[in-house]
Order: C-alpha cells, then structure tokens, then sequence
C-alpha cells in the first residue's frame, strides 16, 4: 500500500498544473506577490492605477520564458492574491505556445481559426481553457506583431477597465 501512495503522489506531482490551477511558470492564480516576485524577480510591482474591482495592484513586464517561447507578463493582483496574468509573446509562436499549454493545462475547451472579414486583415487563431471558474485565452492575429494568453478567475475579465 506504501508503494502504491509513493507512485501516486510522483503521478500527481508530475502531472503538473494539467490537473490543478492554471499557472505561468509556477504561479497560480491565487498566488501572493511574494510569490510572484520570487519567480518573476525582474517584475516591477505597484498600486493600479485606475479604481477597479478585479485588481488593486500589478506586477509589470517582467520578461519569461513559457513553454520554450520569449515573452512578457504582468500579473494582476487583489488583496495580495493574483487574480490574472497576461502574456504577450511573438505571433509567430502562438501554435508552439499552444501545444505547450494543452500539455500543461489539459485538452482545451475551445479552439478555432477564423479567417477575418477583410482578407488582407489576417486570421484569427483563438484556444480557450475553463475549469473551476478560471479561464485561459490565447489570441493570435497573424497580420500583428504580438500574441497574448490571458488567464483569469472570477469576473475579472468584465471587471478590469470598467469604469467606476
């Protein structure tokens, strides 16, 4: 029975974030600043500067590596505890990007390619994720310079640049 927990907790451990919260590098959403400059030390931390309900502080352009792929990072902050980060990366890494999230976050609830309207404007590549009231979405364009994931719990999205 001993042997059997053993390999349990190493599957549970390996599994990563695919079967828990979903992270950037490590830190959940949920996480503390403390946190967050442990892993980001490079990011630079204060008070938002507008009156939201989703956030009270950010943690600004710290650069990362993310599944292979160059990036920048700010996570959003409420009550010491990360409520979303956003990643902008090259478009051209989007797919890598992808791939690796759908390894650490699990099979996606959503993912589509849409060609825009004006043909000369591009494609749309959008992956979404939802688990537990938390939400992961990566958005390429191909006719812009940089990609985003956002990922978030709660209202955080519809509450960030809401006017108060």
């Amino acid at each position: 029975m001993t042997a059997m927990k053993s390999l349990l907790g190493v599957v549970l451990l390996s599994g990563g974030a695919a079967w828990g919260a979903y992270d950037a590098n490590e830190v959940v959403l949920g996480a503390s600043e403390k946190a967050v400059l442990e892993r980001f030390p490079a990011a630079h931390c204060k008070p938002l500067e507008w009156k939201s309900n989703a956030a009270d502080r950010r943690c600004d352009d710290s650069k990362a590596l993310i599944g292979g792929v160059q990036s920048r990072i700010t996570f959003y902050l409420k009550r010491d505890r990360t409520e979303a980060f956003d990643v902008r990366f090259d478009t051209k890494d989007a797919e890598r990007l992808a791939a690796f999230l759908k390894k650490r976050y699990g099979a996606p609830a959503e993912e589509r390619r849409a060609k825009m309207e004006d043909k000369s404007r591009g494609e749309v590549y959008k992956v979404e994720w939802k688990k537990d009231g938390e939400r992961a979405v990566l958005t390429s364009l191909t006719e812009k310079r940089r990609a985003s994931l956002t990922v978030w719990r709660g209202d955080f999205e519809e509450e960030i640049y809401r006017i108060r």
